[in-house]
């Protein structure tokens, strides 16, 4: 069976097609700068890389165009786009709505767009990408998996804000987190590393990238997380603040700034890159670091410090910690940053391994404590890719056995 995933972004659509149940990847490309005057196209397979440029001026046009490649004579890898039984799409939001992926229905399109008010940036181009799958694959399943769903496991005294109480029941407002899909990957992958079941197990998954969120995980179940009703709150990110006091907003409105200038400034124009006033590149800091930056040092430094508390908050969350787990285009490649991050944790039963640590490979999975460490430090690459497509081939193949049957 074919499974073809798809994150599809404001200007952008990733994709990888699976062969299931052999979780075998077909292939994997990105067209971005949709809508502009030239888009990037790429896409990897047995066949090599295919490397185009050509004007998409829309998703549709862009869904379109990837299937034409993937069923390309000479470049693609499928005889026929007939042959996708089942799409699955990455959605950033589904709100208390939806706690596991779920079979696309006109209701849950209604749901998705409900929560395109929490998630403003991100609902509407998913959105936009099941819209152009159903016209160009109307004969394929198609699934939803919610970056949301894995933290509806939160029990009220960890979602709940001391707002109000009337704000949460009318506007939602609550911690839902984010990140999802990859905090239960490699939380299901380190069970399967160390052969235990997950249920028990108690581990913190850590996703750094420029996006970065935390997970309390206890016994397979999310119960707590860095993000919140926004992926605005917790860890300094890229480019996102990260926690503040919210009274910086109301002294930021009396100073002339507009709501609009200040979602833009703390979204956008902060963390990393407004601290160091350089970039919201990690590798690019730490190398303007190792050049005397003062400014690079302490965003890095800032970054590891909070990432520290994090950590700590949630060791007392927990209690007994099996693992940390960093995943994650930082988590997994910066041994600096893990060491940094851990560094002085030896009396909460955290102790690297320095020489393993520096020796993680990348891509790879690895153990980077040291065997006296009471809790184990994990790299475990995260896949969420995969995760959404055993979600929809779990339901694909349900759903065809019954139509078969």
């Amino acid at each position: 069976m074919k499974i073809l995933v798809i994150n599809s972004g404001s200007s952008s659509i990733k994709y990888q097609l699976y062969r299931m149940p052999d979780q075998q990847v077909i292939a994997k490309g990105l067209l971005e700068k949709i809508g502009e005057e030239i888009s990037f196209f790429n896409q990897k397979s047995q066949k090599g890389t295919l490397e185009l440029r050509k004007q998409i001026s829309t998703h549709e046009q862009g869904i379109m165009f990837i299937l034409e490649m993937l069923a390309d004579r000479e470049q693609g890898v499928i005889a026929s786009v007939k042959e996708i039984s089942g799409i699955g799409h990455r959605v950033v939001h589904g709100g208390e709505e939806f706690t596991a992926s779920v079979l696309i229905t006109p209701e849950v399109v209604a749901k998705i767009q409900q929560y395109a008010d929490l998630a403003p940036l991100h609902n509407p181009p998913n959105l936009m990408g099941i819209t152009a799958c159903t016209k160009s694959l109307p004969q394929a399943i198609q699934v939803a998996a919610f970056d949301t769903a894995f933290h509806h496991s939160l029990p009220p005294h960890a979602y709940l804000y001391a707002l109000p109480y009337g704000l949460y029941k009318k506007f939602g407002i609550r911690r839902y987190g984010f990140h999802g899909t990859s905090h239960r990957y490699v939380s299901k992958r380190l069970a399967a590393i160390l052969n235990r079941p997950i249920e028990e197990l108690n581990v913190i998954t850590c996703h750094l990238g420029n996006g970065c969120s935390m997970a309390a995980v206890e016994k397979g179940l999310s119960v707590d997380t860095s993000m919140g009703l926004t992926p605005l709150e917790g860890l300094v990110m890229g480019t996102r603040s990260g926690d503040i006091d919210p009274a910086i907003v109301f002294y930021l409105v009396d100073k002339g700034y507009a709501p609009a200038d200040i979602n833009r400034l703390l979204n956008k124009q902060s963390g990393l890159l407004g601290i160091s006033e350089i970039s919201n590149d990690m590798r690019n800091l730490i190398e303007a670091r190792d050049k005397g930056d003062e400014r690079a040092r302490i965003a890095i430094e800032i970054f590891c410090y909070r990432l520290r508390k994090y950590i700590g908050s949630y060791l007392a969350v927990l209690g007994r910690t099996d693992a940390v787990i960093f995943t994650g285009g930082i988590g997994e490649n910066n041994a600096m940053i893990r060491w940094e991050c851990l560094k002085g944790l030896r009396e909460l039963g955290i102790e690297m391994d320095e020489t393993l640590n520096a020796q993680a490979v990348k891509g790879a999975e690895a153990k980077v404590s040291s065997a006296a460490s009471k809790t184990g430090v994990f790299v475990i690459p995260t896949n969420e890719e995969l995760q959404i497509a055993n979600d929809t081939y779990e339901i694909t193949h349900r759903l065809v056995k019954v139509q078969e049957d």
